[in-house]
């Protein structure tokens, strides 16, 4: 029972305006950035977290960066100690001190009421460069961290409000688009933003309230967790899965073992027997593979659990360093987000035996493509990743079809991620087709989601297209005898005819003006026995287009 000073009304409150403070800030965000992978794909997070680096509460608008602020805000604190003052802003980047994802770069402003510090507000977004030997940041050649990106720990980029200009101007001579530097001050805005609906509800209700409020709410959250915990069987689960070329050697795998032992209000997840780093940039740093993992099991639970620090406090985790899942320094890590999507198949594939009636089959694994040149319209560098053409389908569940061009589980956005009239206003690309693949859906009792093909003419000059993926030996696994979705698959026609299928690690230079690109992302992994979907749904997706004639005779035995 709450204390007698405890208001649980309050508590609900102050919960609902965490996370309409966190949905302001990105609204902040959406209207004043300017790279495309910000305000159309909408790659950032925003937070809010309590003086010790707890989180109040979070507004992931891309899911990988569940876990990507909290155990920076706690560095933070830890690095800088009595040295923090209101009028601070503080930017990070580097993932050997709590970061996910090197161009993933965090903006923290501490929130004081009177002399105390009582909060911090931060943004995170995926940046359009963020130095490193390629420029948009993914490099599959890079061995090492520092040819990957500029590595930012902790720095104050402004200090008892007053900008530090020498350092802003060492980070950003080190960055190649100017749009990063207008972007960054987006950012911090967005903490503005977070600042001042902090500073509202301490001047409303006192810090002191706040504060024996918020340790309310994160027990409350704890036991929301455990009380999903408790439904899952007591048990000990076992899942596997592979993510394909390190981008190095041909044909290597590497696999992800987990093992998920459930015991009461309790789960533990254990990585022992994951395979070492690779000596490329398909790692993943610690946060970014928590960050998959939280994703991940947040969808086997009650979706209304307050994103705070009392839902992380029943699950404990075990990555042996020095896997690919936790690599040591000075290891390559850029590819590590990506890795959430093997990642999520091995917990989906360990829980099915638990709850098969909640995961669903596999979803569609990211091959994107981040293309960069000269845009002859402007004069000017571009940059984009094209969420566009990567964004495949969701895996089936039970009585429930998946999800058409959702997209990547660790970056799901559908078709909203990039409109198709802006696409072609910020990239020199002339889009020629975006539509659903046909087959590309796993086939089952419930379909995976479909995928789509996407066609554009490359009009930029000197570009880059950098591949990052998987899912071109593997399509997304079925579950109770569904079957797979489709390869993903890129391919590029020069101006003569000549055809490349680059890798899915490759850095594909000097790609001439004219060239026509073709993607195709695959679809989810099916759920059930084909045969058993309802014969009405086939024929109407044959009618559609959706099914060849082929796959509802053969595959739907219509």
């Amino acid at each position: 029972m709450p204390g007698d000073d405890i208001d649980r009304m309050l508590v609900s409150v102050l919960q609902s305006r965490f996370k309409s403070i966190t949905e302001e800030m990105g609204l902040t965000l959406l209207r004043t950035t300017r790279s495309p992978i910000l305000c159309e794909a909408r790659d950032f997070v925003t937070g809010l977290y309590d003086h010790r680096g707890r989180m109040l509460e979070q507004t992931e608008y891309i899911p990988i960066l569940a876990f990507a602020l909290q155990p920076v805000c706690r560095y933070i604190i830890e690095y800088f100690g009595d040295e923090i003052y209101p009028g601070d802003v503080i930017m990070h980047n580097d993932v050997f001190t709590g970061g996910n994802q090197n161009a993933d770069v965090a903006v923290f402003k501490p929130v004081f009421h009177g002399d105390e510090l009582i909060a911090w507000a931060a943004c995170k977004g995926h940046q359009a460069d963020i130095g490193g030997a390629v420029a948009g940041g993914y490099n599959p050649e890079a061995r090492e961290v520092w040819q990957e990106a500029l590595r930012i720990p902790p720095v104050k980029i402004y200090e008892r409000g007053r900008l530090r200009r020498d350092v802003w101007d060492l980070i950003f001579a080190n960055i190649r688009f100017p749009i990063v530097e207008e972007d960054i001050r987006a950012h911090i805005g967005g903490c503005v933003v977070g600042e001042r609906g902090m500073k509202q509800l301490a001047e409303k209700y006192g810090a002191s309230v706040l504060r024996r409020h918020i340790e309310y709410l994160f027990d409350s959250t704890e036991e929301m967790m455990r009380r999903e915990i408790r439904k899952i069987p007591d048990g000990i689960y076992h899942g596997e899965s592979i993510m394909y070329y390190d981008g190095i050697r041909e044909g290597s795998e590497f696999k992800i073992k987990l093992s998920v032992t459930v015991k009461r209000d309790s789960i533990h997840f254990d990585y022992s027997g994951t395979d070492p780093q690779t000596p490329g940039f398909a790692n993943a740093p610690y946060s970014s593979t928590v960050s998959a993992l939280v994703l991940t099991f947040l969808m086997l639970v009650d979706p209304n659990i307050p994103h705070n620090d009392g839902l992380l406090r029943p699950i404990s985790i075990s990555i042996p360093e020095g896997s690919f899942l936790n690599a040591r320094f000075p290891a390559a890590t850029t590819f590590g987000n990506t890795i959430a999507n093997p990642h999520s198949d091995a917990i989906f594939k360990a829980l099915s035996q638990a709850l098969p009636e909640r995961v669903t089959a596999g979803w569609n694994r990211m091959l994107g493509c981040s293309i960069s040149g000269h845009d002859p319209r402007r004069g000017r560098h571009w940059t984009d990743i094209l969420f566009i053409a990567l964004k495949g389908g969701s895996g089936a569940t039970a009585g429930v079809d998946g999800y058409d061009h959702i997209g990547l589980i660790n970056c799901a956005g559908g078709i909203l991620a990039q409109d198709y009239e802006m696409f072609e206003v910020y990239n020199p690309l002339f889009l020629l087709r975006h539509e659903y693949a046909r087959d590309s859906a796993g086939p089952g009792e419930y379909r995976g989601g479909l995928g789509v093909e996407t066609e554009f003419i490359i009009e930029g000059e000197d570009t880059t297209c950098v591949t990052f993926g998987d899912g071109v030996d593997e399509g997304a696994f079925g579950l109770f005898g569904g079957q797979s979705g489709a390869l993903n698959r890129l391919v590029l026609t020069y101006p003569d005819g000549r055809q490349y299928i680059p890798r899915s690690k490759e850095i594909v230079r000097s790609i001439p003006r004219g060239t026509h690109y073709y993607q195709l992302a695959g679809g989810g992994g099916g759920y059930g026995d084909p045969a058993r979907r309802q014969r009405r749904k086939v024929l109407q997706e044959l009618k559609e287009g959706l099914i060849s004639p082929e796959q509802a005779r053969d595959v739907y035995k219509l």
